[in-house]
């Protein structure tokens, strides 16, 4: 190994080790939060269709700025976006304890939105840079691993925060969360310049309008969109369902969310190499299925030990499916630009969380808690089949100057 290449790999590992330890702060402080949000906004007089637009109010936000992000980090560098993505993280758990009502919390979960959509995407897009073909889903399987960790062991220390401390002390780790990561990134993470070059990219717009003509992309791109839609009832109208029918502390709560996050974790390395080895649209059906079996029973789980049991199988399941998704997106990177791939990537991401949390909050106010899971569970079902048709298909729009070779090579 040169000098050179030596030099270029301990550039790649410091870069990489500083980007998930700050992914993992940031991720900490936001799965501190989350599973108490729904319980917080309950507590003002939120109906389920007022929770819906709360998740919503940050999916929209998120999945509209995300392309047009990566696509200008593409053009104007990474860091920028992540740094001020994670001083929003920052503001935005102070905010929380000034909410008094369900209508402030939609604001600021909008503004956390925007947030949102400068801190996944980039990440996703600095480590997808660096992976060498055939690598994608090891690469993106270790980043997977310091975003499920974080969110992994948030709603634990979170659910401990409200019941010693109570809901603002949680609110407050998540400010400083946000901020002990920001610092960190900027004083760590080197600047884009010190990189890669990268030639300017077409408008954001013609490279969606590219993307639109790739069936395979777009198949990607539906399972991405389908397994967030099942997030919703997972994380928002879990922790009512447990609170309503077992009188579940804060604190149990977290636990079970944290066994499927953290199982979920634990195996990103692993199954990131067998990405990388095996069929990944056998990988990707299977995985789904694993959610989708397990989701459809949990209103039928009376049991803390029982619902543990079940969320660590559905951890099981997305375990293999994200690393799948990554490594397909990554591979389509390198036609499009990893930021505006993975910028388009995650607004799939939040689309289908808005329609998951429009749909779930509309099953709950009409049909009740419990015929949400296997309704939105079957909806996945329905979407695993066609999504893996579409990845299969053949076809794919071939960008302008993009050697045909370079397609050949990114295909699994």
């Amino acid at each position: 190994m040169t000098v050179e290449a030596g030099a270029t790999d301990t550039r790649r590992t410091a870069t990489l080790a500083t980007l998930f330890l700050a992914v993992f702060i940031a991720l900490l402080g936001l799965g501190i939060v989350i599973p108490l949000l729904p319980v917080y906004a309950d507590g003002l007089g939120a109906s389920g269709i007022m929770i819906g637009l709360m998740v919503a109010g940050f999916s929209i936000s998120r999945g509209v700025l995300q392309p047009f992000v990566g696509g200008m980090s593409d053009r104007h560098g990474r860091k920028r976006f992540l740094v001020t993505g994670l001083l929003i993280y920052s503001v935005v758990g102070f905010l929380f304890t000034l909410a008094t009502s369900v209508e402030h919390l939609i604001l600021i979960r909008t503004v956390h939105g925007v947030g949102s959509a400068m801190i996944v995407p980039i990440a996703m897009s600095y480590v997808a840079s660096f992976a060498p073909k055939g690598e994608e889903g090891r690469y993106m399987g270790s980043l997977n691993m310091a975003l499920f960790s974080g969110i992994g062991f948030g709603p634990i220390i979170g659910g401990v925060f409200r019941d010693s401390l109570g809901f603002d002390a949680a609110f407050y780790a998540m400010s400083a969360a946000g901020a002990l990561s920001m610092t960190l990134v900027v004083l760590l993470l080197p600047s884009d310049a010190q990189l890669e070059g990268r030639p300017a990219p077409p408008p954001m717009l013609e490279t969606m309008r590219r993307m639109a003509g790739n069936v395979r992309l777009m198949g990607v791109l539906l399972s991405r969109m389908s397994t967030m839609f099942i997030m919703v009832p997972l994380m928002a109208f879990l922790p009512l369902l447990m609170t309503e029918f077992m009188d579940a502390s804060g604190t149990q709560i977290g636990i079970v969310i944290a066994g499927r996050t953290l199982v979920n974790a634990i195996l990103q390395i692993p199954f990131g190499g067998l990405v990388d080895r095996m069929s990944k649209i056998t990988l990707l059906v299977t995985g789904s299925l694993i959610v989708v079996a397990a989701t459809s029973v949990i209103p039928f789980v009376e049991s803390f030990p029982g619902l543990i049991a079940v969320f660590v199988v559905i951890g099981s399941g997305e375990a293999l499916v994200w690393p799948t998704l990554g490594a397909l997106a990554t591979e389509e990177g390198r036609e499009y630009g990893h930021g505006a791939m993975m910028g388009v990537f995650n607004m799939a991401m939040s689309v289908g969380i808005l329609f998951g949390s429009l749909a779930g909050g509309v099953t709950v106010d009409t049909l009740g808690l419990k015929y949400t899971f296997p309704i939105i569970a079957a909806v996945l079902a329905g979407a695993t089949f066609v999504s893996a048709a579409m990845i299969r298909s053949p076809s794919r729009a071939v960008p302008q100057a993009v050697p045909a070779d370079s397609l050949a090579s990114s295909k699994s």
